[in-house]
């Protein structure tokens, strides 16, 4: 089934070619059509393994601390956060901008494809049991009937068909529900933590234990309101996965 689709994107981009996602470079293999992106720039983005050491409260790589980066300790002593531990996999920067731009913006499904490839690996580094489910962050109101899209919801698709019937992996649960509010992006990280505060709700109660997943981390709010939603709801234990951290 693999190799269909494959194929199936490979004639695509040779009738109507799109080119690498950040280099814009023709693609010329099966593989490079699958992930939208050429072998040269897929190697250069790499691979999340985890080997770095990471802070486990914003999932940003530490230069000489221990389990927890400077900032978190000091910025949570007064309130620590409802979530257990962060995953963080790249930098929102450089080449990595071009990659969740052509997926968010321009809706390229194969940087879909590699994202949801390292949430897939991100996800079997976690204590995942047979009780765990993962819980997609939920769009704002009424984005979905006004863009048609959401780069979650279709993250979560895409993970959806890309996991063999062999491997071992948690359910998606669209769990959570979130009311108006203003859009995060504009708001200072003062505000950004009382933003979201009660407008994220679980519907009904929550699974034990719940992974939650975003595109960026920058001051952990959103995070932090899906998870304390969670925990309201009956969960033990909440973990979060976020692909870019700004």
């Amino acid at each position: 089934m693999k190799d269909i689709y494959h194929s199936w994107y490979y004639i695509r981009e040779c009738l109507f070619p799109s080119g690498c996602c950040i280099c814009k470079n023709m693609l010329i293999t099966r593989e490079e059509a699958w992930y939208g992106l050429c072998d040269k720039c897929r190697n250069e983005l790499g691979l999340f393994d985890g080997t770095v050491p990471r802070c486990d409260l914003c999932g940003r790589p530490l230069v000489s601390e221990t389990d927890r980066c400077l900032p978190c300790r000091t910025g949570f002593e007064a309130e620590p956060p409802s979530y257990d531990r962060v995953m963080a996999l790249f930098p929102y920067a450089v080449k990595y901008i071009d990659l969740l731009t052509s997926f968010k913006y321009k809706k390229s499904l194969g940087a879909g494809h590699f994202l949801a490839e390292q949430l897939i690996n991100a996800v079997k580094m976690l204590p995942v049991d047979g009780e765990t489910v993962l819980v997609p962050v939920p769009p704002r109101p009424g984005k979905i009937r006004k863009t048609g899209w959401d780069q979650i919801v279709c993250l979560s698709g895409l993970m959806n068909k890309m996991r063999s019937k062999e491997m071992q992996f948690p359910p998606i649960r669209p769990c959570l529900k979130r009311y108006a509010s203003q859009t995060q992006k504009k708001l200072g990280k003062k505000d950004r933590k009382t933003n979201l505060k009660g407008r994220i709700m679980a519907k009904g109660k929550a699974p034990r234990t719940c992974i939650i997943f975003d595109d960026v981390i920058t001051t952990g709010s959103t995070l932090n309101a899906c998870a304390a939603a969670l925990k309201s709801a009956g969960a033990e234990k909440v973990y979060g996965i976020c692909l870019f951290y700004d």
